[in-house]
């Protein structure tokens, strides 16, 4: 076996992966033949891993630089892959740029060159135009979502960065719709196109499409009855503007149904914390902007509304490639009103139309709750050291504590809500790793 099938073994080890996919090991064989590469998956396919492992393993870990970079359309694809790259165990050195995030924090990390850089467009044309991203050793350009990055009208900014890359030698395009115009300033040369289409899946499995019309112009009540029809299983609702999401949100909130917003305005540490919750089970519904159609991965995703027809097909295909991802299944709801009709994208033989039963019995409310630890990676805290001391100075057992996330200055934990009061009591007056922090329920 050479050095680069050892070094592949190793990483696949790393993420308990024994096998590679089809379209993976199809981008690895275009990546090694030095091809520029046009690829076009579905959500959920394994297109992160697709372009990770080939620009693992063309990085050379002798030389101190910034060799790869990778251009993004939102900061939670950019954490997304961020944390699979960390995920692989590398070793290789990775720093993460986006809007929202301290660019303090960002410069010093950039001080000792990455490996590898992720960042959204805005983000990295700052750092080079201030000098902060050395370029001049940078061989792989990745544009994850490039379709995405267009439409949110970084063109300019994409122009500036790739124009300050002057020793490309590789270019991946990643998509997950197709026939996408690729700008001249990308250099594109003669691409290998990887095209793949979503596996058919046994029967049980997959994305199923559901069609709910309701007379009702405001479409509020028929929302309401039919979460309470699906119950307390994790839900996306899909809504087309920042006001309509917190509408949807407070309304469901006032009939008792307990829910989450997320949307672009909002700060960084309020769209953390929504995501976590939803993450973690502290609650079962996330009512959100097209911002969660792509690059989030939450995990046993069981339904997707639209409450907003999408604008397109592509936005309807990004919307439901958040559920039914890999092997699992799904089903995507679109709740029309009386002056609203099907897609023309949509065949008539692909969705069930489906009816209110009429019931308003609340969903369950969930088993976890969320806490807000005032210190996170620049703190030297990280997840192991919060487990210890909810463990030991909460009285907390080990299935009583859920998901950890921790970010550079602050961290989540989901607890179960039957001892959240007595572990918080417990924990008032203790210091974390010597520390006196903020511990409270995450707003």
């Amino acid at each position: 076996m050479d050095a680069i099938a050892l070094k592949l073994q190793s990483v696949l080890e790393n993420i308990n992966l024994t096998a590679l996919n089809e379209m993976q090991l199809a981008s690895l064989a275009a990546a090694k033949s030095g091809s520029d590469i046009l690829l076009q998956a579905p959500t959920g396919s394994g297109k992160t891993l697709a372009f990770l492992l080939p620009t693992f393993l063309k990085i050379e870990v002798s030389q101190k630089t910034t060799q790869a970079l990778i251009i993004v359309p939102s900061r939670e694809l950019a954490q997304q892959i961020e944390s699979v790259w960390k995920s692989l165990r590398s070793g290789l050195k990775v720093t993460c740029c986006y809007g929202g995030h301290k660019r303090e924090i960002e410069e010093n990390s950039l001080t000792e060159a990455p490996a590898l850089i992720i960042g959204t467009a805005g983000r990295l044309a700052d750092h080079i135009r201030r000098g902060n991203i050395q370029t001049n050793n940078i061989k792989t350009l990745i544009v994850d979502e490039f379709d995405k990055t267009l439409e949110l009208g970084f063109v300019a900014e994409m122009e500036e960065i790739i124009s300050a890359l002057p020793n490309i030698n590789q270019r991946i395009l990643t998509s997950a719709t197709q026939n996408v115009e690729v700008p001249a300033f990308v250099g594109l040369q003669q691409p290998e196109i990887l095209h793949y289409e979503a596996e058919e899946k046994e029967e049980g499995f997959g994305l199923a499409l559901q069609v709910l019309h309701t007379e009702e112009k405001d479409k509020l009540q028929p929302l309401f009855q039919l979460l309470c029809q699906l119950g307390a299983r994790p839900t996306i609702i899909f809504c087309n503007h920042r006001d309509a999401v917190e509408r949807v949100s407070n309304a469901l909130y006032e009939r008792g149904i307990f829910n989450e917003y997320y949307h672009g305005a909002m700060e960084q540490q309020e769209r953390d914390a929504a995501l976590c919750k939803f993450r973690n089970g502290s609650t079962y519904f996330l009512v959100t902007t097209d911002l969660a159609a792509r690059g989030l991965d939450i995990a046993h995703l069981r339904y997707i509304i639209h409450y907003h027809l999408p604008n397109d097909e592509a936005a309807f295909i990004h919307r439901n490639g958040r559920t039914a991802r890999m092997d699992k299944s799904g089903t995507a709801i679109l709740l029309l009103g009386p002056d609203e009709k099907v897609p023309s994208y949509l065949q008539e033989d692909s969705y069930k139309t489906i009816a209110l039963q009429g019931s308003t019995k609340l969903p369950e409310r969930p088993d976890w709750l969320t806490l807000y630890i005032s210190a996170g990676k620049k703190n030297k805290i990280n997840k192991g050291d919060i487990m210890g001391f909810l463990a030991q100075k909460g009285g907390l057992k080990k299935e009583d504590i859920g998901l950890i996330e921790v970010k550079d200055f602050f961290s989540f934990v989901a607890v179960r809500n039957a001892n959240a009061p007595t572990a918080l009591k417990a924990i008032a007056n203790e210091k974390l790793k010597g520390k006196k922090v903020k511990i409270n329920i995450a707003q």
